[in-house]
């Protein structure tokens, strides 16, 4: 069974993050760690507490403890996904500043070499969070915007978080069926 870390951090879009969540929850062996406004977020967004991320083979921690397991390199993850990710968080794992447990999570595995999405809602982009996502880019990580595509009949939000989430899921090399492959 695979192992995955899952941070939601304080941008709009904590759906992905839920809708995520259930598609991996009974599939692999889940790490959940959320900052402070990703938490007001999945309050303030959809009515839910860090409690609904729980469940068997699954490990919620605040994102102070900065020393819990998921810091270390000797915890194999088969992945880390920031989603939704900060401007801020992107900016502080670019510049490997780790003063939380997302931050210091994220720099393990990008130095494990292991894989790192991060999922970016906001926009426009400014030049700085262009040259933070190439920084990102070029240190192994992948940046994978929430931005779905239109051409797979998507007609309601539900549909449209499917697409960014079925994305995801094939990233981290699990099969979905949230959304099928594009047939020209």
């Amino acid at each position: 069974m695979k192992r995955f870390i899952l941070a939601i951090t304080g941008a709009s879009g904590v759906c992905y993050a839920k809708r995520l969540f259930d598609a991996l929850k009974e599939r692999a062996e889940l790490h959940v760690v959320a900052s402070d406004r990703g938490i007001e977020l999945l309050n303030l967004e959809l009515g839910l507490s860090l409690s609904y991320f729980s469940g068997d083979q699954v490990t919620v921690y605040t994102n102070s403890r900065i020393n819990a397991s998921i810091a270390s390199g000797s915890f194999y993850t088969d992945g880390m996904v920031v989603v939704p990710a900060s401007m801020g968080t992107i900016g502080r794992i670019a510049s490997g500043v780790s003063t939380s447990l997302v931050e210091r999570a994220a720099d393990v595995v990008l130095k494990e070499k292991r894989k790192l999405i991060v999922v970016p809602r906001e926009t426009p982009f400014s030049t700085i969070h262009l040259k933070n996502f190439l920084t990102l880019d070029q240190a192994g990580a992948l940046v994978l915007p929430a931005s779905p595509g239109f051409y797979s009949g998507q007609k309601t939000m539900d549909d449209l978080v499917d697409f960014v989430v079925a994305k995801i899921l094939n990233q981290l090399g699990m099969e979905q069926d949230l959304v099928p492959p594009y047939q020209a």
